[in-house]
């Protein structure tokens, strides 16, 4: 089958598959595995570029508001790899092509029938379900139940070592999980799934609701236990460079979590904006930020999924602010 992969998650799901060898083209933004950036691009983004939050923020909503896609499909480039099958997302906007621009650009691109399997997760449980689906089209079933069977029996001996009950009702620390810096938004869809799973709760959303804006006077009102700077498409560096956006407003230094040394910043481009493989390191990594002591002495479980320790470029915590006078 040839495959084209308009999504990053997708891309990474039919690596956990073993099915890369069928990947015949990807979006502009599939970047992992290793080996993936040798495919033909198959999109581009049509807003202008910027590196500052509020500025791609400000490009966006510019598009939006003129009623113009952000992002269109490379026809000539569809039509040399002719896929089979092509993997894309009915979601979000603002984060890759939908399944009407692809539908359209195949019916002008191609003259023969091509399939689309569109991924539209809300919850961890959805996200989850996409390998099984999309191993069903693959004839990758039996890989797909096997390697998520392995994760799963490695979560849970992750989760008895450093003594977190998904379901249990003891106390947890409430987590802020910041998805933009400006405007300010708060982190939707699986992200309050994975907080539960790495013993915490997620404030300012529930599972399954959508990213949305907040007011900063909302946040003060929670006084969250621990932030969590996970900003869409942002690596941890291009986090650190923003992030003025949230230590230059009023009381950040009077918050509980900052006074205490509890924002982690994380590479949310790789673990937590795509519902894909990597959505397990991300349990991984609040886990480490939530229980720092429990997580650091359970050492490596599992004779097929060793824990590799957590790298700065995934995960870095900001120093304890001393409250404002």
């Amino acid at each position: 089958m040839r495959i084209a992969s308009l999504l990053p998650a997708a891309t990474e799901w039919v690596a956990f598959l073993d099915a890369a060898d069928q990947l015949v083209g990807r979006s502009h933004e599939c970047n992992h595995p290793e080996g993936v950036a040798a495919l033909p691009v198959l999109t581009e983004a049509t807003f202008a570029s910027a590196t500052d939050s509020a500025a791609i923020d400000a490009a966006v909503q510019k598009q939006v508001t003129e009623g113009l896609s952000l992002y269109e499909v490379r026809l000539d480039c569809l039509r040399q790899v002719a896929p089979d099958l092509v993997l894309t997302q009915d979601q979000c906007a603002v984060c890759a092509t939908t399944v009407p621009q692809v539908e359209a650009a195949l019916a002008e691109a191609l003259t023969a029938p091509v399939d689309v399997f569109s991924m539209q997760p809300r919850t961890l449980k959805e996200a989850l379900t996409v390998p099984l689906q999309l191993g069903r089209r693959l004839n990758r079933t039996t890989v797909a139940m096997e390697r998520l069977a392995a994760r799963e029996r490695y979560l849970q001996q992750l989760q008895q070592a450093v003594g977190i009950d998904p379901k249990g009702s003891a106390p947890r620390p409430q987590v802020l999980c910041i998805e933009w810096l400006e405007p300010l938004m708060v982190a939707g869809h699986w992200t309050a799934d994975l907080v539960q799973q790495a013993g915490g709760t997620a404030v300012l959303t529930k599972s399954g609701a959508p990213s949305t804006y907040i007011d900063w006077a909302d946040v003060r009102a929670t006084d969250p236990d621990v932030i969590a700077v996970l900003p869409c498409g942002f690596r941890v560096e291009e986090t650190r460079r923003d992030l003025h956006y949230l230590t230059n407003r009023p009381g950040w230094d009077d918050l509980a979590a900052v006074r205490a040394g509890r924002v982690a910043l994380f590479d949310g481009d790789a673990y937590f904006n795509r519902p894909g493989p990597r959505l397990y390191r991300a349990i991984e990594l609040l886990m480490a930020a939530l229980h720092p002591k429990a997580f650091a002495t359970a050492g490596p479980l599992g004779a097929d999924l060793l824990r590799a320790p957590v790298a700065p470029w995934e995960m870095a915590f900001l120093p304890a602010a001393s409250p404002s006078a």
